[in-house]
């Protein structure tokens, strides 16, 4: 293998030039003859995508986008799942210089219509079972200023457009403007503790961290059927379910299906005979508590899972079902994927799997550290501080700010080091690998899912039978964590069983289906400081 150090150098060199291409780099340097994507759809059959379709598809996209007005730096919003549609769409807005703004599908319109609002989007991509999303409504405080369009044959709307329409007519093809490392390439939304939902400003310097991790960190090769399970309107699933493979020049499933199944998710295996496969832990969990024995047709080389830290108990019965460990990975929206045991053989950490408890060092092009919590200087091996990623040693760290927002990064400056924190606790052990604690911002991560309290606290207040409300994780085996709410009642309503119910479905249609709580007590007072201030820890 080549000095990683090496490709290190190469990857940022050719991502980070004053005239990059995205198109280019993502698509239209790859053998045209080669597949770009596979698209499965419920009852297995698989739709293919080549290079030189995806160019000629995208490129024609592009040109109709174009007549909408569409300029370099403009935002472009989709509400597509993962597959084919997607990956056109997402190519057509980097031809024209274009901003894509990913959305989860899941969310509801209240929460569609705030990041459609922030990002400034000028353009709203869906598929037609989600254009009723995008009615005009109570969450709506002002007129839409954004186009809609859909992949459907027909306008769902009098003033919508279809995919179809802006491809078959014969628009010239706009030329395709330089970018540079410093593009904005895509806004990826994420949750946080306090306010609403920000959007990170992936810029296209960050696609050599992507397809760093892509080749250390996953270590897929070009004779791997690659299959990573994670919705693209989240970082993971955008980074490396569509970015990195596009990246590499190599194919990614992408399975087409509403729901999560164990029993589709081995069929999806053994059929399509994938060797590299990458999830969250809800999926692993959940695999192990539905499988009893494996099917004969699985021959999976490489399984990698990322969200939150795995049990290893887990680890040890994948091991034992599937005859290969799951390394435990670790990333941000705001860094991408940086540490983990890797699955490149070459690399040393590769022959040497973590402690239990530990998610394994960090990847080439990265140094991350535990802070002193009081002098943030380095603390000593095995000593609890504050994770960071030491922003000088580390070529790959490229996040630089929130949309809209200034001085947004939690940068630490000491005499000797600039320190990037990651909002993460825990311990680094003398052999480099990484024991994380507890997340600083008190986000919950449940099923994978991100969710600021905050957000699910904001939609409660609204129901006119809720006063105060406090939202708290609760430790589950199969989810990780699920949502709870303690909720003091307005003097007006009553607690019964249909109000939480209700509650829950006031959550689910004002923001997404995977916040709603869980758990709902009604309690005559939340846990308060002498201030005034909720004290999170004593909610649950």
């Amino acid at each position: 293998m080549p000095d990683p150090a090496h490709l290190l150098r190469d990857w940022i060199a050719t991502y980070h030039t004053p005239t990059t291409s995205v198109a280019h780099l993502l698509c239209d340097r790859h053998d045209p003859n080669t597949t770009a994507t596979t698209e499965i759809g419920p009852t297995l059959e698989p739709t293919t995508l080549t290079f030189e379709q995806l160019t000629q598809r995208s490129t024609t996209l592009a040109a109709g986008l174009a007549t909408l007005g569409i300029t370099p730096g403009d935002h472009i919003a989709t509400l597509i799942p993962k597959g084919i549609d997607l990956t056109i769409t997402a190519l057509a807005t980097w031809r024209l210089g274009a901003t894509l703004v990913p959305l989860l599908t899941s969310l509801a319109p209240h929460a569609i219509t705030q990041r459609l609002t922030d990002s400034g989007a000028r353009l709203v991509i869906c598929q037609d079972e989600y254009r009723n999303k995008l009615d005009p409504g109570p969450h709506h405080t002002t007129p839409p200023t954004w186009h809609i369009a859909t992949t459907g044959t027909h306008p769902l709307r009098p003033n919508d457009h279809t995919l179809t329409t802006l491809t078959t007519h014969n628009h010239p093809t706009p030329p395709t403007p330089p970018t540079t490392g410093d593009t904005t390439l895509a806004l990826v939304y994420v949750s946080n503790l306090i306010g609403p939902p920000r959007g990170a400003r992936v810029p296209v310097r960050a696609l050599a961290a992507m397809h760093a991790y892509h080749h250390f960190g996953l270590g897929v090769t070009d004779d791997d059927t690659y299959w990573n399970t994670a919705d693209p309107g989240s970082a993971y699933g955008l980074y490396h379910g569509l970015i990195s493979p596009l990246l590499a020049g190599h194919n990614s499933l992408a399975l087409r299906a509403g729901f999560f199944d164990p029993e589709l998710t081995l069929d999806v295996l053994g059929l399509h005979q994938v060797t590299n496969f990458t999830s969250d832990p809800t999926t692993y969990r959940t695999l192990r508590a539905a499988t009893k024995t494996l099917p004969p047709d699985i021959i999976v080389q490489r399984l990698t899972s990322t969200g939150e830290p795995l049990n290893p108990d887990v680890i040890a019965w994948a091991n034992d079902m599937f005859g290969t460990p799951i390394h435990d990975h670790y990333g941000q929206t705001e860094l991408g994927w940086c540490a983990g045991a890797p699955h490149h053989p070459d690399l040393p950490a590769h022959t040497t799997p973590p402690p239990p408890g530990a998610i394994g060092p960090a990847l080439p092009g990265w140094d991350i550290q535990a802070l002193d919590p009081i002098d943030d200087q380095p603390a000593p091996p095995g000593v609890y501080g504050r994770i960071a990623i030491n922003h000088p040693t580390s070529p790959l760290d490229w996040f630089d700010g929130y949309h809209g927002y200034d001085n947004t990064i939690d940068i630490r400056h000491t005499p000797d080091h600039t320190h990037h924190l990651t909002g993460d606790t825990g311990i680094i052990d003398r052999q480099g690998n990484i024991h994380f604690s507890t997340r600083d911002d008190g986000t919950i991560i449940t099923r994978s899912y991100r969710i600021g309290p905050n957000e699910v606290e904001t939609v409660l207040a609204t129901h006119p039978a809720v006063d105060q409300v406090g939202v708290y994780p609760i430790p589950d085996p199969i989810a990780g964590h699920l949502v709870g709410a303690r909720i003091v009642l307005d003097p007006t309503h009553t607690e019964t069983p249909h109000l939480a119910d209700e509650l829950r479905d006031w959550v689910s249609t004002h923001f997404a289906p995977h916040a709603a709580p869980h758990t709902i007590d009604f309690v005559d007072e939340l846990p308060r400081t002498a201030s005034g201030k909720m004290r999170r820890s004593h909610l649950r």
